[in-house]
């Protein structure tokens, strides 16, 4: 029986080798109906692929031969178990992976917590940032001289931002598009931060968790991450002004919209 774990990850790469020693080498895939049934199975085979990784990524055991003996079975119609109790098992699979994953990331927040706390301590003491009340704090790259965002208005802005380890997590730079939205659907940090910010200004923001995404996971952005930002602030505009042909824009990775809960 092979059980895989996070030592072996690699290994699952090559879960069609399982297959009962079947290869598909030699076989001639030429016509559409072929190659389209090819795809299928392969199609197929990186999905599970997927999902063993993700669970033995949280340090569950999976059987890879019996994943694809329970496939074959099934195409067969000649499965082990009721459709009830594959769904009883599946639960009972789901429930372990919910906790290990529940505690995986409370041992990140934890974690990010502790480390993110050095890190505005450290942050906070050159002569170039200032903290407001709500413990954003952020500098100054340059000082513009147009107008300031209210907190109903739309803005034009371009970013980069980063974890505390230097991790890019989302450069509207590199896109060659800046994004538009309206402020207030933001998260509070970015609300609060570019109020303070006329046009034509670039401001680096470091936002702790609590005026980010706090606890919760969004995207490639562990929990209780603090988030460094530069952000170009384009353009101001009040709600509805010259906002003909031009539509809102989300944020790079799903990100920066909104708070999650």
């Amino acid at each position: 029986m092979k059980k895989f774990t996070k030592s072996s990850l690699a290994v699952i790469t090559g879960l069609s080798l399982f297959v009962s020693g079947y290869s598909i080498a030699d076989d001639d895939t030429s016509s559409d109906v072929q190659q389209q049934s090819y795809s299928i199975g392969a199609s197929l085979g990186k999905y599970v692929s997927s999902q063993i990784y993700s669970q033995t990524q949280l340090g569950a055991e999976v059987d890879v031969d019996l994943v694809v003996k329970g496939v074959i079975d099934a195409l067969k119609g000649e499965q082990k178990y009721s459709d009830e109790e594959i769904l009883t098992f599946l639960n009972q699979r789901a429930e372990q992976l919910n906790a290990a994953r529940e505690a995986e990331d409370a041992r990140i927040a934890l974690k990010n917590m502790t480390e993110g706390s050095a890190y505005l301590a450290s942050n906070k003491k050159s002569d170039k940032v200032t903290v407001t009340e709500s413990g954003l704090q952020y500098e100054v790259i340059t000082m513009g001289e147009g107008r300031k965002a209210n907190p109903e208005d739309v803005v034009t802005v371009h970013y980069k931002g980063l974890l505390i380890d230097g991790t890019e997590f989302d450069n509207s730079y590199e896109r060659d598009e800046p994004n538009r939205f309206a402020l207030m659907s933001v998260i509070e940090g970015w609300q609060e931060g570019i109020t303070l910010m006329p046009e034509g200004s670039t401001f680096k923001f470091t936002i702790p968790s609590e005026l980010a995404y706090g606890k919760k996971q969004v995207g490639i952005i562990p929990p209780s991450s603090i988030l460094v930002f530069e952000v170009e602030l384009v353009k101001v505009e009040e709600p509805g002004e010259n906002s003909h042909g031009m539509g809102l824009s989300g944020m790079g990775m799903g990100g920066m919209m909104g708070k999650a809960h």
